[in-house]
């Protein structure tokens, strides 16, 4: 067996997809039984495009044949113009299990983590695989991931990834949006992520000029080929089936606040410590902190009607929040109340006028403006809550690739997912 892994090969601006370039290397291939998988990587990286996702495969051709061909499907597909496109190609004569312990602990830090480009080159010398690279070659990071990924994960989803004919690319996609609310209804929760109901677009229609035309994701194989199927569009010329680390929250790591690191995503527990507010643009923020720190937490505009969750929390609820960590705030996927405060503190009423008391001043109690009547303490009241205790989530149209929706399930506390 033979397996490969390629990243890097679309630009921003120019398009193409690496899950493209990655199939059309096993068309050259002509091996009927090679498997594609879609990795996902640390999405705070900052040279990425918008998923950060490399591409793995296996197939029984031999390695050389292998690399050959792929190095001439990726002269021929990258966007090789765009300086910032830096492919990396790497052939190993492998299976995913056979891969050493030392490139999977690799692919488990590009998740969560971070590389330098020699340290893949290190690993790929002292395992004496094939590699190539492009315009600097940053792409052999997550080639070279791709490869340990099997070993270095538990949990796997699976997309189905249909293609538009290449004189299609960079136009409008005509998806007929009914046909994917119609097939998302009928097929959920086995799919998910295909439509945002409450924004009312299909999610799994890309907006840039790459060469997909959907790519529905969901829990088995066999399902998102049957849904991917039904959906009504222009013709389509090829589609491939990615295993894939979609949807599990692979790059979510427990963290404390006074350990936490720019670029990286973590679950962390805490006490809400200032009321949520707004900014101009709709951004949401709250701190939140425990024994060893506080940091700020923020739900911004993109992540729409999730906001109004966010502004339910208050002051000593205790939650757990789940993000990215960029530029000193935790950019809010998910959270979960643990624990709210059901009542609040007031003045006392006096027991003649039923009026609120007022202060006498500091540690001197409270009296009644009318009457003079007396009290020492304030008294507590109940706080009626529009939040309930369980796990909130942003909506499809704002999930990271990576982020597990909650209907997945294996959550530890009562559900409210978005669809």
């Amino acid at each position: 067996m033979t397996i490969l892994g390629l990243d890097d090969t679309d630009s921003r601006e120019h398009g193409m997809c690496t899950t493209y370039v990655a199939f059309q290397i096993t068309e050259k291939l002509q091996d009927k039984s090679a498997k594609l998988m879609l990795i996902r990587l640390n999405p705070g990286v900052i040279h990425k495009t918008r998923g950060n996702a490399s591409v793995a495969l296996s197939t029984t051709c031999d390695p050389k044949t292998t690399f050959d061909i792929a190095v001439d499907v990726v002269n021929e597909l990258a966007e090789l113009s765009d300086p910032t496109t830096q492919p990396g190609l790497v052939v190993a004569p492998n299976t995913f299990k056979d891969v050493p312990e030392s490139i999977s602990e690799f692919s488990l830090n590009a998740i969560r983590s971070f590389h330098e480009k020699e340290t893949a080159i290190d690993l790929l010398t002292e395992n004496e695989y094939l590699y190539k690279s492009w315009n600097g070659g940053r792409g052999l990071i997550g080639a070279l991931a791709s490869l340990g990924a099997y070993n270095a994960l538990d949990d796997w989803t699976y997309e189905r990834i249909t293609y538009r004919d290449q004189h299609l690319w960079g136009t409008i996609r005509e998806v007929d949006s009914s046909s994917v609310l119609e097939v998302s209804n009928q097929f959920y929760p086995l799919v998910w992520d295909n439509f945002d109901k409450k924004e009312g677009y299909p999610v799994c229609v890309p907006r840039t000029p790459c060469p997909v035309l959907y790519g529905i994701r969901g829990e088995n194989p066999e399902i998102v080929t049957s849904v991917a199927n039904k959906i009504k569009s222009e013709p389509s010329i090829h589609s491939a089936l990615f295993t894939t680390n979609q949807g599990t929250d692979a790059h979510i790591q427990p963290g404390k606040m006074g350990s936490i690191e720019e670029g990286k995503s973590y679950s962390i527990d805490g006490m809400v410590s200032s009321s949520p507010y707004t900014i101009e643009g709709g951004h949401v923020f709250f701190k939140l902190k425990d024994e060893s720190n506080e940091i700020l937490c923020s739900a911004f505009e993109p992540t729409k009607h999730f906001r109004n969750h966010v502004r339910n929390i208050d002051i000593g609820d205790k939650i757990t929040v789940c993000g990215e960590v960029a530029q000193g705030t935790l950019k809010l996927e998910k959270f979960a109340i643990r624990e709210l405060i059901t009542t609040k503190t007031k003045n006392p009423i006096c027991t003649i006028c039923n009026d609120s008391m007022e202060s006498s001043g500091q540690s001197q109690g409270y009296r009644c403006r009318k009457c003079g009547a007396k009290k020492s303490d304030k008294i507590q009241v109940p706080y009626p809550r529009k939040i309930h205790i369980g796990w909130y989530e942003v909506p499809p149209c704002a999930r990271r690739h990576l982020a597990k929706p909650l209907i997945r399930g294996g959550f530890d506390s009562a559900l409210h997912p978005e669809r």
